[in-house]
C-alpha cells in the first residue's frame, strides 16, 4: 500500500474542453483550481480539439468570455488536432490531447467535469508508477450467458499487447467478480511523460477497436474504449491500483462529479460549498448562467432540492439508480 510520503515534484494539469457543457465545466474547474491552489506551481493547460475531417460541427472554444475567465484563472489553452477519434468517439480527446503537453514533463489529466476542493501539493504523485480513478462501477465487461468471462476476456487483451495478465489480478477478490481485474475509471491518470503515455494509449485503443480478440465479439467498446485500453496502459508502464494513498484524489483534494445534479445529490457540503463559491463572481455568474444546468441547478436552486432527494450517508448502490430518482422528480439536466 502506498505510503503517504515527500510532497510531489512540479507537475502540468490537462484537461479538455470544447464547445458547449465542456467548455463551462473548464471554466468550473480552472475556478476550483484557483480557489483551492492559489500558488499551484504548474501549468493547466486546457487542450481544444480543433476542426477538421473528424468533427461535422466545430468543436473550438470560441466564446471570448469564456476563453477570457480562463486566462485569467491561470489558464493555458492549446489546440490539437483529432486525427483517430473525434466526433465518433469524443473520449478519445483525452488520448489525443497528451500529445499536446510537453514532452518530458510530468503531468496529471482531469476529466473537465471535476472541481479541485484540496491542496494538491498534499497528493504523493509517483510519476513513475501511474495510476488512475478508482472511483468506478464494473461497467465493463458485460459478460453474456454463453460468451467468455471476465478472465477469458481481460486476459486475451494482455495476451495481444505481452503483458504479464496474472500480476494484474487482486487475488483478495473472488474469481470472476470484476474487482479482481485492473479496471479503471478515466476521470485522473498521470504519468513522467504524456507522450510517453498517450502513444501507448493510442497504440493499444486503436489496436482493440480495429481489430479486437475474438474473445470481445458480444462486448460494446462505445463508450467505454478508453476504460479497457488505460489499465493495459498503466500496467504495461508499471503503475497499478495502490499508487497512491486512498482519500486524496476522488476524496478530499478533487471531486469528479460527473454531471451537477449527480453533485448535488451524492457528494459532501464541502465540496457544494467549493461548487457555489467558485461560481459566485459577478463575472463568473454572467458566463456560466448561459449554461442552462449551471443557471437552473446552481443560480435558480434546482440544486438544492435534487440535494434535499437524498441521503448521503445512505445513496442507492449505483449510478444508474441515482439518476432515475433526480429524472423520476423532474430535476435532472445534463
Amino acid at each position: 500500500m502506498a505510503k503517504r510520503a515527500k510532497k510531489s515534484q512540479p507537475f502540468n494539469i490537462l484537461i479538455v474542453a470544447q464547445r458547449g457543457r465542456l467548455q463551462y465545466e473548464a471554466l468550473l474547474f480552472a475556478a476550483s483550481l484557483r480557489h483551492s491552489n492559489p500558488d499551484f506551481a504548474g501549468r493547466l493547460i486546457v487542450a481544444v480539439p480543433q476542426p477538421g475531417p473528424l468533427w461535422p460541427a466545430d468543436p473550438a472554444v470560441t466564446d471570448p468570455e469564456v476563453l477570457s475567465l480562463l486566462a485569467e484563472f491561470g489558464a493555458q489553452v492549446v489546440p490539437f488536432q483529432s486525427r483517430h477519434f473525434g466526433a465518433p468517439y469524443p473520449y478519445g480527446n483525452k488520448i489525443e490531447a497528451l500529445f499536446a503537453l510537453p514532452e518530458g514533463e510530468p503531468f496529471v489529466f482531469f476529466d473537465t467535469d471535476t472541481l479541485i476542493t484540496g491542496d494538491l501539493s498534499d497528493v504523493p504523485f509517483d510519476f513513475d508508477r501511474p495510476t488512475a480513478s478508482l472511483r468506478c462501477e464494473g461497467t465493463w465487461p458485460q459478460i453474456e450467458l454463453y460468451g467468455p468471462g471476465y478472465t477469458a476476456i481481460w486476459k486475451s487483451l494482455y495476451d495481444r499487447f505481452g503483458l504479464d495478465f496474472e500480476s494484474s489480478l487482486d487475488l483478495a477478490q473472488p474469481d470472476e467478480y470484476w474487482r479482481k481485474y485492473l479496471y479503471f475509471n478515466a476521470g485522473f491518470f498521470f504519468y513522467r511523460c504524456p507522450h510517453v503515455f498517450g502513444q501507448r494509449f493510442l497504440d493499444i485503443a486503436l489496436s482493440i477497436r480495429d481489430t479486437p480478440p475474438p474473445e470481445l465479439v458480444c462486448q460494446s467498446l462505445d463508450p467505454w474504449l478508453d476504460q479497457v485500453a488505460l489499465p493495459l496502459v498503466i500496467h504495461g508502464l508499471g503503475g497499478g491500483r495502490d499508487t497512491l494513498p486512498a482519500g486524496l484524489l476522488d476524496g478530499s483534494v478533487s471531486c469528479h462529479y460527473r454531471l451537477l445534479p449527480m453533485l448535488y445529490a451524492r457528494e459532501s457540503d464541502a465540496v457544494v460549498q467549493v461548487l457555489e463559491t467558485v461560481s459566485a463572481p459577478n463575472r463568473v455568474k454572467r458566463v456560466l448562467k448561459e449554461y442552462e444546468p449551471a443557471k437552473r441547478m446552481i443560480y435558480q436552486g434546482r440544486g438544492q432540492k435534487v440535494r434535499d432527494l437524498f441521503d448521503r450517508n445512505a445513496l442507492p448502490r449505483r449510478e444508474q439508480m441515482i439518476r432515475n430518482q433526480i429524472k423520476k422528480a423532474g430535476f435532472w439536466m445534463r
